[in-house]
């Protein structure tokens, strides 16, 4: 059985002057919205591109833990980070994953092997397939 996510905005006014909220069905969080902060950046207001972010952060460190599993190489710890870029007129323009990790036995060309892997295999990297993402670093610590 399929399991399946939600989450909605609510948006009043133009894009410009607009703004809204978004809430996750889970009923855990609702971030406010607007194009300002999409299109200029802000420490205060979310974004399409920063929730995207910590989607594709979470999943590619779940692909990645389970890569290393089924390698022999459990994880101690993950510290997964996503860097999505939006370019007004123009989109997403890219992302780049960056991983700082803690596992026992494995050397670093292993690692960089799987972790690479882990990029290409993860469910919301097969999902953003049109984008271009990257590794920006894969580190033993």
């Amino acid at each position: 059985m399929a399991v399946k996510s939600t989450a909605s905005t609510l948006w009043k006014g133009s894009l410009g002057d607009g703004s809204g909220t978004t809430s996750f069905g889970t009923g855990i969080a609702t971030l406010s919205v607007d194009w300002k902060a999409r299109s200029e950046g802000s420490s205060t207001t979310t974004t399409p591109e920063e929730l995207l972010a910590a989607a594709h952060a979470s999943c590619y460190a779940m692909a990645l833990s389970n890569e290393l599993g089924q390698a022999g190489h459990a994880p101690e710890e993950l510290q997964v980070s996503a860097e999505v870029s939006f370019q007004a007129g123009e989109g997403i323009t890219g992302i780049v994953l960056k991983v700082e990790a803690t596992v026992p036995g494995i050397d670093e060309d292993e690692f960089l092997r799987i972790a690479t892997g882990a990029k290409d295999g993860c469910p919301v990297s097969k999902a953003l397939a049109g984008t271009t993402i990257e590794l920006g670093s894969a580190t033993l610590g």
